[in-house]
């Protein structure tokens, strides 16, 4: 099962860490999943041996994003995250930022879109103090889900 609670997640990444996999963190909404995010999520998995993805919850988005966000309910979203190939891994989180939940998992490699600065990806100064590496991925222009909604919108 992908879809775990974050002491769930714990649990099944310890052994794997024993065995020297490498583990790699990213986070986001993933409201209206688009192919930026499936270039993205394959670009990260392919930095190491196991993906996690921490997902906000409904209420974190909608704290994030404002009122009627997220479209989709944060169990289908996790659900269609659990269908790709890519993910191994995926934890709600409730909080404004994944910052807490980047120190429990101690990822080997933190990865954000291309639209982040490495300077101002939440967690990145632990992962580093902990030997990781920060990386920022190639952002696919004119694909996001805000454009989405907008064309959407328009029609």
């Amino acid at each position: 099962m992908k879809i775990r609670t974050k002491s769930a997640l714990l649990k099944r990444l310890a052994p794997l860490r024993k065995k020297n996999k490498k583990i790699v963190f990213t986070n986001g909404c993933f409201d209206l999943l688009h192919v930026g995010h499936i270039r993205y999520l394959a670009g990260a998995k392919a930095l190491g041996d196991v993906l996690v993805v921490g997902l906000n919850s409904d209420r974190s988005v909608r704290a994030l994003k404002g009122v009627g966000r997220p479209l989709t309910p944060e169990n289908e979203r996790a659900e269609v995250l659990a269908a790709l190939e890519a993910v191994d891994f995926i934890t709600l989180f409730s909080e404004a930022t994944p910052e807490k939940l980047i120190h429990a998992v101690r990822p080997d490699v933190l990865v954000k879109g291309g639209d982040w600065k490495k300077k101002d990806i939440v967690g990145s100064g632990f992962v580093e103090s902990c030997g990781g590496r920060v990386l920022s991925l190639a952002y696919v222009p004119g694909r996001s889900t805000t454009r989405l909604i907008q064309k959407i919108q328009t029609i």
